[in-house]
């Protein structure tokens, strides 16, 4: 970026010289940070296969497509109403002033056209998938546009960010089946638990301007420590979910490789975040959780490969 588009970025309200739709749309994938899709679709992708696997034992690729654009879709919208209810919030804090809505870089008016553009994606697909999915989807909507609003009357918007994400697993399983599945629910409440808990970890670096502004969050009113200490609870449980979602699909030796894997992985992350050090809080946030669910991605993927799941 230039110096002059630099200028532009770092004052509320004025937008860069660059306008072109390249450039919109650029902005507003940063706005939305599409690479953080990476969190949530991997075990997606376990529940899609898993059901498969039971269904028939093939990959259905058209399936798994529509999946991919229902995940993207519901996130991208969730993200871009998130940071449009956010933005006079998010300009009161050092963290998140240089944001695009504040800096001017989106406008409101282009953040809820795409917001909108997802979320038609996202009943598209939900509509080709199954009529099921398309009956169930303006539910999966909901806790979507109550996350944002949740830090203004709760202490624990982190519940509700999990409630939003646990939905992903259980319905792409619904694509699959089209049938009702406690496996998937199994699997979706250990998402869910755990990335309320990781959103835990990421709000204790925003204590001081929350506090501040009144903005509610479980950092913001129990304190650091106690933050920290809620999401080893979050993780251990999301651990133990994880282990009676393996036992329930009688999953094998490499899902149980990737438990190993994953298990390590929380360790290191809650002994890189200490009370009074979050220098490293990034790297648990981003890299750590990014790798926990390729990883298991990974490993329970070539678990059903090895049982029969055939492409």
């Amino acid at each position: 970026m230039s110096s002059a588009a630099e200028a532009a970025a770092s004052v509320p309200g004025s937008a860069p010289s660059d306008s072109t739709s390249g450039s919109k749309v650029k902005s507003f994938l940063r706005l939305v940070m599409i690479e953080h899709s990476v969190f949530a679709l991997p075990f997606a992708y376990i529940a899609a296969l898993t059901a498969m696997f039971q269904l028939d034992g093939t990959i259905h690729w058209g399936v798994l497509l529509l999946v991919t654009l229902a995940m993207v879709g519901l996130r991208t919208f969730a993200m871009a109403a998130n940071r449009i209810i956010d933005r006079e919030i998010d300009a009161r804090n050092p963290r998140t002033a240089g944001r695009e809505l504040v800096t001017g870089a989106v406008s409101v008016r282009s953040a809820w056209t795409g917001a909108l553009v997802a979320l038609a994606v996202f009943l598209g697909a939900a509509a080709l998938l199954n009529p099921l999915c398309l009956v169930l989807a303006p539910l999966a909507v909901v806790p979507m546009v109550v996350y944002p609003y949740g830090k203004r009357f709760t202490n624990f918007p982190h519940a509700i960010l999990g409630l939003a994400q646990a939905i992903g697993p259980i319905g792409a399983w619904l694509a699959v089946t089209g049938s009702w599945s406690w496996d998937a629910v199994i699997l979706g409440l250990a998402v869910g638990i755990w990335i309320g808990g990781f959103d835990l970890i990421f709000a204790c670096q925003d204590v001081q301007a929350d506090r501040a502004h009144g903005v509610l969050s479980f950092p913001a009113r129990f304190g650091i420590p106690a933050a920290l200490w809620g999401a080893r609870v979050c993780h251990v449980i999301t651990t133990g979910l994880l282990v009676w979602f393996g036992l329930a699909t009688d999953a094998e030796v490499f899902y149980w490789i990737g438990m190993v894997i994953v298990a390590v992985a929380f360790v290191y992350e809650h002994r890189v975040v200490r009370p009074h050090d979050l220098s490293r809080l990034n790297r648990a946030f981003f890299s750590v959780n990014g790798f926990i669910g390729m990883a298991l991605f990974a490993c329970a993927l070539l678990d059903l490969l090895l049982r029969g799941l055939t492409p």
